[in-house]
């Protein structure tokens, strides 16, 4: 018989990759272009793991600001001139020395800045502002 599916000795010998590539190639694209939509979230805190209490992360220091303008390094309370000496003496100590920078959020933002002043002004190039996560912002009362 001519032409029945006998008369075929060939056999196939390979596969065809072409398509495969080409569908890759098109989702590769389609993923690149949709990668630009996704939203992220682009506040980074750098928050330290607690420890015994008292202890913090080598080459990480702490700056509290409370309610009532107290100011704290490391746990201990300080003056804003002693705060200076302090972080001077922890960049004396190691050159990579981060802080983390907590503050009430009743206090005014000039003083929160002054105190970002500080700390950056004795050396500390790396700092995080430590906020509460995934928490709504409340309406301004009065």
């Amino acid at each position: 018989m001519a032409g029945s599916a006998q008369d075929n000795d060939e056999e196939i010998t390979g596969i065809n990759v072409t398509p495969l590539v080409d569908i890759v190639l098109v989702l590769l694209i389609i993923f690149m272009v949709t990668a630009n939509f996704i939203v992220r979230e682009t506040v980074e805190v750098d928050l330290p793991r607690a420890a015994n209490g008292g202890e913090t992360v080598q080459g990480l220091v702490n700056v509290v600001l409370d309610k009532e303008g107290k100011l704290f390094f490391d746990g201990a309370e300080v003056s804003e001139a002693d705060l200076s000496v302090k972080v001077a003496e922890q960049v004396a100590k190691d050159k990579d020395t981060r802080a983390i920078i907590s503050a009430d959020q009743s206090i005014p933002y000039g003083r929160v800045m002054k105190l970002i002043d500080v700390v950056k002004g004795q050396g500390i190039a790396k700092f995080a502002l430590n906020i509460e996560k995934d928490v709504a912002p409340t309406a301004p009362r009065g």
